[in-house]
C-alpha cells in the first residue's frame, strides 16, 4: 500500500496528493489532483473504494457559490457588503471587545464542529478560554456522539469509538448493528462486514437491514425510543438461556449483580410487549453472539439520540460484557463515529467540559497541565460552560451570550427545534460564521468569513478507529480565502492575545504537549511519523530520547480496561419513556436520519449537482395505511406537524415501515427542515437532544 503524500509527473511537478475524504469518520483514502479531481486511494478503511459523496467531493472546490471574500452588514435588515479581511477582522474584534467590556467574557460564545481538524479544534478551544476568557464553547458533536462517549467512559474508563481497527471486522461471524444504517451513511464499511451474519436494530427496513436479511441475519424493528428495552430483554435471555460468560465477568468486570437486578424484570416476552421485537428473535440473536468466537456489537446514532441515550448505549455495553466480547481477540464492542473528525473533535477542547487530551476541565491537575502549556494561570481558565442545545437556548437572553462565533456548523438545519434556534440567533447582537458556502446559518449572520476546504489545507484528523491521519493540501485556496487557523489567529491578534499560531504544524506540536499524559495522548505522534506512513492510534505517548518510539494503540482493552482497577463496569439502567409520546393530536412517532447522497445539514452536498439530482427534496416515509388515514398517497406533499413546528415533505409509501412511525431525513433546509419538528429534550448526562423520537401528525398540503 502506497502512502506517498505526493506523486509527481514526468516534469517533477506534483500531479496528485494523498489525503482523505472530507465527509464521514471512515476518512477514506483519496487522491486529489491539481484541478480538484478526486480518485480513490488504497487505505485500510475503504480499500480503494469510495461512496458517491466521496467521488464527488471535488465538485465543491470550484463551485460558483463558493464564498471568496468576507461579507459584512451593519444590521440584519441590510444587505451584505463585500469587505476586505482587515476590515472584517477589525469589526469583529472591536464588537467582541466592546461586548466583553460591558457584559463580561461569557457574553461571547463559540460553536465548533466535529468536522474541524484536530488543530482547529484545539486552537478554537484555546481561543475561547484564553483570548476570550469565556466558558461558553461547545460543538455539534454534542448532537451525534456525546451519549456513546459518556457511556464508554462510564463502562470502560475511556471513550474511543472503535477500540480496534476496522479491518478486525473482516473475519467477524456475527455483527449486531444497533441504530446504524452504514450501507447509506458509510458504504465502504459494508465491505468489512461481507462475511458476517448481520443483525440490524432499526425501526426502518433500511438498505443495511436488507443486507442483514440477505446475510441470513435478522432485522429487529423496535418502536422508536425502546431500544433500551430490547437490550434488557436480550441480557435477560443471555442469563436465563445459559449464555453468560461467568469467567470473563468475574475476571474482568464489576457491577453485574446490579445490572441483572434490573434486567431480571425484563424477560423477553415482557420486553416484546413494549418494544415490539419478537422474544424468539431476541433469544436467537443472543445465541448467535454466544455460540461464535468472532462477534461484535456496534452502536450508532439510533441508539444515542434519545433523552436516555447514555443508558441505551450502556444497556448494549452490558450485553456485550455479559457475553465476554470487549477486549477479546476477534470480538468487541464499539460505536460508529459519524462526523469526519468526530473522535478527534471531542478530544482537544472545543467541548464545554473538556481540555486537550480528553481531560476534564474540572480536574485541577488537568487545568494546571494545560495552563502551563498555554502560559496562563490555572485559575485564569474558565470552568465548564453550557452544552450545545443549552447554549443555543441561552443566546440573546439576559444571562446568556450576546455574540457567537460559529465554525463549521449549520445550526439552523442541524440543531433541534429549528424555529427556536432561529429566534435565538436573531436575538444576538453579533453572529459571525466561518463557512465555505452560503449555508442557512451563514446567511443569517452579521459577518461571514470565507474559509478553506479540506483539499486546500494541512492538518490531522482522527477517524473512528482512533487512527490519527494526515490531511494534506493538494491546491491553494481561492484568492481571498483563509484557513480557519488563520481566522482564529487573526481574531486573537485583534483582541491583543498572543500565542495563536496559524501554522498547522506549530499548532499540532502544541497540541501534543497539551495532550501529554491525558487519556487521548498524542505526544508521541508527529507530522514526520504520519508522513512516513506509520499507522498511529492514540494513546501514543512520547518516549524519552534514545528509546524506541511508541507504536500507538490500535487495540485497547486486550489486558485491562482504563479504570484504575482495570475492570469494566456494568451499570444498572432501566427503560424510560421518550420525552414526548404520541397522543390523539399527534398520533405518530417521527424519527430522523440520513440518506446515501447527503451529509449532515446538506449545505455542501445539496450544492453538488449529481447528488442533488438524486435527492433534490425532503421526503417522509409512511406506511401506506397510515398515509391513507391522513388522506395522502405516494408522491403527495405532506405537512408534518409537531408541537414545535411544521415541515414539508414528499410522501413515500413504504410497506415495511411500522404503521406508528414516520421517517424524515434531516439534510434539507428552510421549510423542509426535519429539525423544525424535533424535541430539544436532553439526556441528563450527555446533554444530547432527542432527535430520534417526537410526536407528529400528517396533513395534506397543496
Amino acid at each position: 500500500m502506497s502512502l506517498l503524500p505526493v506523486v509527481g509527473g514526468s516534469t517533477g511537478v506534483a500531479t496528485r496528493v494523498a489525503t482523505h475524504c472530507p465527509y464521514c469518520a471512515l476518512q477514506c483514502g483519496q487522491w486529489v489532483g491539481p484541478t480538484g479531481d478526486v480518485d480513490a486511494r488504497e487505505f485500510p478503511t475503504n480499500r480503494g473504494g469510495l461512496c458517491q459523496k466521496g467521488w464527488t467531493a471535488g465538485a465543491l472546490l470550484n463551485h460558483p457559490e463558493r464564498l471568496t471574500a468576507p461579507l459584512l452588514r451593519e444590521s440584519r435588515s441590510a444587505e451584505f457588503a463585500t469587505v476586505g479581511w482587515d476590515r472584517a477582522l477589525a469589526y469583529v474584534g472591536r464588537r467582541l471587545a466592546d461586548l466583553r467590556a460591558e457584559y463580561g467574557p461569557d457574553s461571547v460564545a463559540v460553536f465548533g464542529a466535529g468536522g474541524l481538524t484536530n488543530e482547529k479544534s484545539y486552537l478554537l478551544g484555546k481561543f475561547a478560554r484564553v483570548a476570550l476568557g469565556t466558558s461558553q464553547i461547545d460543538y455539534n458533536g454534542r448532537f451525534c456522539m456525546s451519549s456513546a462517549a459518556a457511556a464508554g467512559n462510564r463502562a470502560f474508563g475511556v471513550d474511543r469509538g472503535l477500540p480496534f481497527p476496522v479491518t478486525d471486522l473482516d473475519d467477524a461471524e456475527v455483527v449486531v448493528l444497533a441504530g446504524a444504517n452504514v450501507a447509506e451513511t458509510m458504504p465502504p464499511l459494508m465491505g468489512h462486514l461481507g462475511g458476517a451474519r448481520l443483525v440490524v436494530v432499526d425501526p426502518r427496513r433500511t438498505p443495511t437491514a436488507e443486507r442483514a436479511i440477505a446475510s441470513g441475519g435478522l432485522h429487529l424493528q423496535p418502536v422508536p425510543g425502546t431500544d433500551l428495552v430490547l437490550a434488557l430483554g436480550m441480557l435477560h435471555a443471555a442469563v436465563t438461556d445459559g449464555w453468560l460468560d461467568t469467567g470473563y465477568l468475574a475476571e474482568r468486570t464489576s457491577g453485574f449483580d446490579d445490572a441483572w437486578r434490573v434486567a431480571a424484570q425484563w424477560w423477553p416476552e415482557r420486553a416484546e410487549r413494549v418494544c415490539g421485537v419478537p422474544a424468539a428473535d431476541m433469544r436467537t440473536v443472543v445465541a448467535w453472539l454466544a455460540a461464535t468466537s468472532r462477534r461484535y456489537v456496534l452502536t450508532a446514532r439510533g441508539a444515542e439520540q434519545h433523552a436516555h441515550g447514555v443508558d441505551t448505549v450502556t444497556a448494549w455495553i452490558n450485553l456485550a460484557l455479559a457475553l465476554g466480547l470487549p477486549g477479546r481477540p476477534g470480538s468487541g464492542f464499539g460505536t460508529i463515529t459519524g462526523q469526519g473528525n468526530g473522535q478527534g473533535g471531542r478530544e482537544h477542547g472545543q467541548k464545554s467540559d473538556q481540555l486537550p487530551g480528553y481531560r476534564s476541565i474540572s480536574d485541577p491537575a488537568a487545568r494546571e497541565h494545560v495552563a502551563g502549556v498555554w502560559g496562563v494561570a490555572p485559575d485564569a481558565l474558565p470552568g465548564p460552560g453550557r452544552s450545545a442545545t443549552e447554549l443555543i437556548a441561552a443566546l440573546g437572553r439576559p444571562d446568556g451570550p450576546r455574540a457567537m462565533l460559529v465554525f463549521g456548523s449549520n445550526l439552523l438545519v442541524s440543531a433541534p427545534d429549528g424555529n427556536a434556534v432561529a429566534e435565538r440567533l436573531a436575538a444576538l447582537d453579533l453572529l459571525v460564521v466561518a463557512d465555505v458556502v452560503p449555508g442557512e446559518t451563514a446567511m443569517a449572520a452579521d459577518v461571514v468569513l470565507p474559509v478553506a476546504q479540506w483539499a486546500e489545507e494541512e492538518g490531522t484528523m482522527t477517524n473512528l478507529e482512533g487512527r490519527v491521519l494526515r490531511r494534506r493540501r493538494a491546491l491553494r485556496p481561492p484568492e481571498g480565502v483563509r484557513t480557519d487557523l488563520e481566522v482564529i489567529s487573526g481574531l486573537a491578534a485583534e483582541l491583543g492575545a498572543a500565542g495563536f499560531p496559524a501554522d498547522p504544524r506549530a499548532v499540532f506540536d502544541e497540541l501534543r504537549a497539551a495532550s501529554a499524559g491525558g487519556p487521548a495522548d498524542y505526544s508521541g505522534i508527529s507530522y514526520d511519523r504520519l508522513d512516513a506512513g506509520e499507522a498511529l492510534h492514540w494513546p501514543c505517548p512520547a518516549r524519552a530520547p534514545g528509546e524506541t518510539a511508541h507504536p500507538g494503540s490500535p487495540r485497547l482493552f486486550t489486558e485491562r480496561f482504563a479504570h484504575a482497577d482495570g475492570r469494566a463496569r456494568l451499570v444498572a439502567v432501566d427503560h424510560t419513556d421518550a420525552a414526548e409520546l404520541p397522543d390523539p393530536e399527534y398520533p405518530l412517532r417521527a424519527t430522523t436520519g440520513r440518506v446515501l447522497v447527503h451529509y449532515q445539514s446538506g449545505a455542501q452536498t445539496r450544492r453538488v449537482a449529481e447528488l442533488a439530482g438524486i435527492a433534490p427534496e425532503s421526503f417522509i416515509e409512511v406506511h401506506p395505511d397510515t398515509a391513507a388515514r391522513a388522506g395522502l398517497a405516494d408522491g403527495d406533499w405532506a405537512r408534518v406537524v409537531s408541537r414545535r413546528g411544521k415541515a414539508m415533505a414528499r410522501v413515500r409509501c413504504v410497506p415495511t415501515l411500522r404503521p406508528d412511525t414516520v421517517f424524515l431525513p434531516f439534510h434539507f433546509g428552510a421549510g423542509q427542515a426535519a429539525n423544525l419538528l424535533t424535541n430539544p429534550a436532553l439526556d441528563p448526562i450527555s446533554r444530547m437532544p432527542e432527535f430520534k423520537v417526537c410526536a407528529v401528525r400528517l396533513e395534506r398540503s397543496s
